[in-house]
């Protein structure tokens, strides 16, 4: 005999009995529904197939006594909303109902994540693991798998349509000491946004390809138990579709922003990102190091990530920036750099030229090098500017968005070939850059690891001082 049959013919009946309740908001309540006689029936079954000693996240402890707790059965499973449906004679899926319940009872607790929604657009079935993090596209199904009673879907107001993020690329990371609950959480001051929080696997992306790349919503979800994006937290837009006889329809849909990744691109994305992101955990395995040049090395790839995406985060598109925060953006991006181009020996008068060399030994071609010194050079004039407290002026709003976007697409650039040639073992880059610099060891410790990295896995669009060498 099924052993879960008792429960599912208890919740079946729970359900019948739904339709001769009062549809009046009062009656029906989580608290209001656990206090019925009927309630006591299927909590007991509960309690016959689900044990707490194996679901110990079913039970509360009441008056010094393990019971099934109301609030994680009604509440968390969905069922308590299942029953207001019914008893407000909507049209409610019963078997597909209690065959949820069952599992929620009867299943593992799921381990929480942390979701983070991408305005991107990534071919489907995507999935690329990165460190403890995994980038992935779901299917509908899979959607339907991960939320809570998905019988239920469409039917009740608060219900999120799974059609506007299917497919939609999401950033997700085991979360095991985050809270299961379907109480909605207000406000999330668990840390700092979610570009800094979440920057080693967000990093390797943004330095694939130069669009902009945001993170649009970021939430909990347990699976089958918790889902917690709001609608109101996925950007949408309107497309217009061509219908027969020259009419056209409308339709609203997911914002995917400028960030594309075509599925032919897909394996290389996946090359890329994985490589990328073995050489941020070597970095960051010198947090925790004896050695201070390893810790160091792991703190300033942090901080210059964390500027970085704390920059991209209020970027919405290129010529879309808040005029009252573009020149904090001049100042993020001078903080990336200076993190991982400055050096302890450096004399504090002469950091800005020792930056804006170093930047430019990092770039194959004379015409790159002087063009990437040049955009250094107005940066750090902007940044001074502006922590002196004075206005940058001789600039129109459009030329400043322009000198922001070379700096954001330089930033990325000298971001991506620090990873790929800091030294693994205690020495240190910026001797070695000083030295390029004078034209000592340029190809052997600049010129060819870049071009060998390039060449075997390269961004989606090569950089041109490569490709011109």
């Amino acid at each position: 005999m099924n052993e879960t049959l008792p429960l599912r013919e208890a919740v079946l009946s729970w359900l019948e009995h739904a339709r001769t309740l009062q549809p009046t908001p009062q009656a029906i309540t989580d608290v209001a529904l656990a206090a019925l006689p009927q309630w006591d029936l299927l909590e007991d079954a509960v309690a016959a197939a689900a044990h707490r000693d194996e679901h110990p996240d079913l039970y509360d402890k009441v008056d010094g006594d393990w019971i099934p707790s109301f609030s994680a059965l009604l509440g968390e499973s969905g069922l308590g909303e299942a029953t207001r449906l019914i008893a407000q004679d909507a049209d409610v899926p019963l078997f597909e109902v209690a065959d949820s319940f069952v599992a929620f009872c009867t299943g593992p607790a799921p381990v929480p994540e942390r979701w983070l929604l991408l305005n991107a657009d990534l071919p489907r079935k995507t999935r690329i693991q990165l460190g403890q993090y995994t980038l992935q596209t779901f299917t509908l199904d899979e959607l339907r798998q991960a939320v809570p009673m998905p019988a239920l879907h469409g039917l009740w107001s608060r219900s999120l349509d799974l059609g506007l993020i299917t497919d939609a690329p999401f950033l997700h990371v085991p979360d095991p000491g985050r809270k299961v609950t379907r109480r909605p959480t207000w406000f999330d001051l668990t840390g700092p946004r979610a570009g800094a929080q979440h920057w080693q696997a967000l990093l390797p992306m943004i330095l694939w390809d130069s669009e902009l790349l945001r993170v649009d919503s970021v939430f909990t979800v347990a699976r089958g138990r918790r889902f917690d994006l709001n609608p109101k937290d996925v950007p949408t837009t309107i497309k217009i579709y061509s219908v027969p006889y020259g009419k056209e329809q409308e339709s609203e849909v997911r914002d995917t922003g400028d960030f594309h990744v075509p599925e032919k691109d897909l394996p290389a994305l996946t090359v890329f990102c994985t490589a990328i992101s073995s050489k941020i955990d070597a970095v960051m395995a010198g947090a925790s190091h004896r050695l201070r040049i390893l810790n160091r090395r792991a703190r300033r790839l942090e901080r210059a990530a964390r500027h970085l995406l704390a920059a991209y985060q209020r970027t919405y598109t290129d010529d879309t920036v808040w005029e009252v925060e573009a020149d904090e953006l001049h100042l993020d991006y001078v903080i990336a750099l200076e993190a991982l181009l400055i050096s302890p020996k450096d004399d504090r008068e002469g950091i800005a030229n020792n930056i804006r060399s170093r930047a430019s030994a990092l770039f194959l071609t004379p015409e790159r090098q002087k063009a990437v010194g040049d955009i250094v050079h107005r940066a750090y004039k902007a940044r001074s500017t502006y922590v002196h407290g004075d206005v940058i002026k001789n600039q129109t709003e459009q030329e400043k968005l322009e000198e922001l976007r070379a700096l954001r697409l330089l930033t990325r650039q000298i971001i991506l070939r620090w990873l790929v040639l800091t030294p693994s073992d205690t020495h240190d880059l910026a001797p070695l850059l000083d030295a390029a610099a004078q034209g000592t060891g340029r190809e052997e410790h600049i010129d060819r690891p870049l071009r060998a990295f390039f060449t075997t896995t390269p961004p989606s669009s090569p950089p041109a001082d490569i490709t011109a060498t």
